[in-house]
């Protein structure tokens, strides 16, 4: 352990740790890790205090499925775009997230992809963009949802490889509907290279849909959303994932995509080291109503909902610390458990829980302070304040 007259000490109301909310509580940083956290009064000797009466303080979030924010979008080849809607999101708690692109024409897409790549090879270290989540071409066309039909591809290798070659190793996941013919031979290849299959925007059935966790896929794609409804004799994809104890569920909390009782039953049936919420955020996130695109699609942001022309919903406007909200609020979830579904449990997924997701010493210092009335007041990255301010 470091000499605490290194340590930075914050002190609140209350501290969100792996298994429990400590009140009051305390967590001592040191240049960019956590050394350690606790309850009660905070250790004498330290360098500096910064007090933080009526606060919370949670692990940073780690967001697997975002596809822009203020204005700006991911399925761009201009990183200072895609760094615009990463910033955004880091000024809601998101310190760590996957830049997820949306169906477009394949040299777009790979362009894109490249620019990408540029940031994460940028970063010194673990980076605010941990890599990329493909959730298109590969889909089926009837559950497209809000990707442009015309750039939807069958799965074929040198389709998956070009786009691959583009993202040069910083490809992470891609969606996949596993019932379309090639789709098998996607997901071997993804797995022998070490990148997530993920499972949506599908119509497969429930053996079709356990087919592909058996081939290696191991995350579902917005669960009930783009894919067949669960029912009690055909329990589809849905049913399919909750029951796999080696499949993590993503899990758009924004009360428009799953209704709250569906929240419940997730989270109870899962458990919350299988649910992974995710924003699913598009350029309208953290915008006024209007008028945007997402990809080569255009989308209308109406009161808190993003929809395509024809009324079918196109992602969201949500960010993370709301999802956390929503859940304690409305989902029926203590603050421990939707804090895991919103950093420990994707951060698990993608190999990072060594660094990043909970409050635990050695670990990055990401965390996020939240005012008394659940709002976003600052947020360290690496113990570096990327957004908001502490008090002096």
């Amino acid at each position: 352990m470091s000499d605490p007259r290194e340590w930075l000490v914050l002190s609140a109301g209350t501290v969100v740790l792996e298994r429990e909310a400590v009140s009051p509580g305390w967590v001592a940083v040191a240049g960019e890790r956590i050394v350690s956290a606790g309850r009660g009064d905070p250790p004498a000797g330290a360098a500096s205090y910064v007090d933080l009466p009526g606060r919370t303080i949670l692990p940073g979030f780690v967001d697997l499925h975002m596809h822009g924010g203020d204005g700006a979008q991911v399925t761009s080849p201009d990183p200072d775009e895609i760094l615009r809607a990463v910033a955004f999101h880091r000024s809601r708690g998101t310190t760590r997230t996957l830049a997820s692109l949306v169906t477009d024409d394949l040299d777009k897409m790979a362009a894109a992809l490249e620019a990408i790549a540029g940031i994460v090879h940028a970063q010194d270290g673990l980076g605010a963009v941990v890599g990329a989540h493909l959730e298109g071409p590969f889909l089926n066309p009837r559950k497209r949802g809000s990707h442009d039909l015309s750039f939807v591809l069958p799965p074929t290798l040198p389709a998956l490889r070009k786009l691959l070659d583009a993202a040069d190793g910083t490809a992470r996941v891609v969606t996949i509907a596993p019932e379309l013919d090639g789709a098998t031979d996607l997901i071997r290849e993804l797995v022998r290279r070490d990148i997530e299959p993920a499972v949506g925007h599908t119509e497969a059935d429930h053996a079709q849909t356990k087919q592909a966790f058996a081939e290696g896929a191991r995350l579902m794609t917005h669960l009930f959303n783009a894919m067949p409804p669960l029912h009690h004799r055909q329990p589809g994809p849905a049913g399919a994932a909750l029951a796999d104890p080696n499949v993590v569920c993503e899990l758009i909390n924004d009360g428009v995509h799953v209704h709250p009782d569906l929240v419940r039953v997730a989270t109870r049936t899962a458990g919350v080291d299988r649910i992974a919420f995710v924003t699913d955020a598009t350029p309208a996130a953290g915008r006024s109503d209007g008028d945007y695109f997402l990809g080569p699609v255009p989308i209308q942001a109406r009161g808190g909902t993003v929809t395509l022309a024809d009324g079918g919903l196109a992602g969201s406007v949500l960010t993370m610390d709301r999802a956390v909200r929503l859940a304690v609020a409305t989902g029926g979830l203590s603050l421990v458990e939707a804090s895991r579904a919103a950093s420990l449990t994707p951060a698990r997924f993608l190999g990072i829980a060594d660094q990043v997701g909970s409050i635990a010493p050695r670990k990055l210092a990401d965390l996020v302070v939240l005012d008394a009335v659940g709002d976003v007041e600052a947020v360290l990255a690496a113990g570096t304040v990327v957004a908001g301010r502490l008090p002096t």
